[in-house]
């Protein structure tokens, strides 16, 4: 009998990584994961913000980042502000930097969709390495020929389950990020 639990975790963990990347997504509100990608220079090396600081949002449109050490406040807003990719411009008063989340223009909305559908692209090909993997052991396998293609049946649902799911996710996620 052929075992594919080894390759439904390696699906699982690629739609769990497509998730993540999709909640780094800007959707229009402000959420403490879009700076999750921020490297921070403190006491000479970089150090991913959640390290060195609280980050909140205060409301749909603010996230609050409170440093751990107040000496560290130029720095959390020199990387935010260096980060082009997030287009923010964040304010500090010497105790917490506010960082302003500016809403989306359409254009730049169906731009972040055409970005996040790549990421889609890039799971679901993953998904697909797993199922070729899968395929070879198969071939490989020393099993009668009908178990042989019931398994290979079998691997190939589990991929249609799994790609549904990115599907599904990311149909949600592009619907939020197009609703103003």
């Amino acid at each position: 009998m052929f075992d594919d639990s080894e390759y439904r975790k390696a699906m699982e963990a690629a739609v769990s990584r497509f998730n993540d990347e999709m909640k780094k997504v800007r959707t229009g509100r402000a959420h403490p994961d879009m700076l999750s990608t921020v490297k921070v220079e403190v006491y000479g090396q970089y150090s991913p913000l959640n390290q060195v600081a609280n980050v909140t949002a205060a409301d749909a449109t603010l996230l609050q980042v409170t440093p751990f050490d107040p000496s560290t406040i130029q720095a959390i807003s020199a990387a935010i502000r260096n980060d082009a990719s997030l287009g923010l411009n964040p304010s500090d008063d010497g105790r917490v930097v506010r960082v302003p989340v500016p809403p989306l223009t359409e254009e730049r909305r169906k731009e972040i969709v055409k970005t996040a559908s790549s990421k889609v692209e890039d799971a679901k090909v993953a998904i697909r390495n797993v199922r070729e993997d899968a395929r070879k052991e198969l071939k490989t396998a020393e099993l009668p020929e009908d178990v042989k293609k019931r398994a290979e049946k079998s691997v190939d649902e589990l991929t249609k389950t799994f790609t549904d799911k990115i599907d599904e996710a990311f149909k949600i996620k592009s619907a939020e990020i197009m609703s103003i």
